[in-house]
C-alpha cells in the first residue's frame, strides 16, 4: 500500500470514528429507553441510505466532473471543513471551550426519549425507528461526504471505504462491550488529528485544481501535514498562555 493509500485509510478510519461514535450514543439511548427491534431497522435504513448517496455520487463525480473542478471544489470544502473541525479542537485542548462528553449527551437523550409516548405493545415503535435513523443518517453525511471526496479526488474510494468500514465495525463492537456510550474515547484527539488530515488534503487538491506542480507530487502531502500538526500545537499554546495570562491578570488586579 502506498503512503498516500495509508493516509486515505487513516484519516478515514480516524473521522469516520468520531461520528460513528455519536451515533452510537444516539442509538444506545433509542434502544435502552425504548424498543431494539425499531431501533435496529432505523439504523439499518440509514446505513442502507447512506451507502446509496455514496455510490451514486461517489460514481457520478467522478464519472461526469472534470478531475480539475473536482479537485478545486472539493479540496476548497475540505480546507473549510477541516478549518472548523480544528478550530474546536484547538480551544478544546487549549480549555477556551468545553470538551465534547458523550455522557452527558447520552444523558440528555434519555431524559428527551423518557418524555415521548410509551412504546407500542405491538408492533413498530415509529419513534425509535425515526430518532435512531435520524442520528445515524445526521453523522453519517459526514462520513459520507469524506468518503465521496477521497474517492472522486484521488482515486481512493477503496482505501476510504476501507477506513470508514473499519471505523465502524470498531466502535460498535466496543459499544456491545461496554453497553454503554463511549465517553472514554478521546474524541477531541481524533477531531484534532482529523482537522489537521482534512486540511492536508484540501490544500493539496486544491492547489492541483488551480494548476500547482507540488514538489514530490503526492509525498507533498506528508509535509503538508506536518506543517498544519506544528501550527495547530501553536494554537493550543498561544490559547493556553492567554487564558492563563488573563488569569494571573485578574489575580494581581485582585491583590489591590
Amino acid at each position: 500500500m502506498s503512503s498516500i493509500a495509508l493516509v486515505t485509510v487513516v484519516s478515514s478510519f480516524l473521522a469516520s470514528a468520531v461520528e460513528f461514535v455519536e451515533a452510537v450514543t444516539i442509538v444506545l439511548a433509542v434502544g435502552v429507553t425504548r424498543q431494539w427491534r425499531s431501533t435496529l431497522l432505523g439504523v439499518a435504513a440509514a446505513l442502507a441510505a447512506l451507502t446509496l448517496l455514496v455510490a451514486v455520487f461517489g460514481t457520478a463525480i467522478v464519472m461526469f466532473i472534470p478531475i480539475d473542478v473536482v479537485r478545486l471544489v472539493v479540496g476548497g470544502f475540505l480546507v473549510i471543513y477541516g478549518l472548523q473541525w480544528l478550530t474546536k479542537a484547538v480551544l478544546r485542548a487549549g480549555g477556551a471551550m468545553a470538551k465534547h462528553d458523550e455522557a452527558a449527551i447520552y444523558a440528555r437523550e434519555i431524559a428527551a426519549l423518557g418524555a415521548e409516548p410509551p412504546v407500542p405493545a405491538t408492533g413498530m415503535d415509529w419513534i425509535s425507528f425515526t430518532v435512531a435513523a435520524k442520528g445515524v443518517l445526521l453523522e453519517g453525511l459526514e462520513v459520507a461526504f469524506i468518503v465521496v471526496t477521497f474517492g472522486a479526488t484521488a482515486g481512493m474510494l477503496g482505501p476510504a471505504l476501507v477506513g470508514a468500514a473499519a471505523a465502524g465495525a470498531l466502535v460498535l463492537g466496543v459499544a456491545v462491550l461496554v453497553h454503554g456510550p463511549l465517553a472514554a474515547v478521546p474524541e477531541n484527539a481524533l477531531k484534532f488529528a482529523v482537522g489537521v488530515m482534512l486540511m492536508g488534503f484540501g490544500t493539496f487538491w486544491s492547489g492541483e485544481g488551480v494548476g500547482i506542480d507540488w514538489p514530490a507530487g503526492d509525498a507533498a502531502i506528508l509535509a503538508l501535514l506536518a506543517g498544519y500538526g506544528v501550527l495547530a500545537l501553536v494554537g493550543v499554546y498561544v490559547v493556553r498562555e492567554r487564558l492563563t495570562g488573563g488569569i494571573r491578570l485578574r489575580a494581581a488586579g485582585s491583590g489591590h
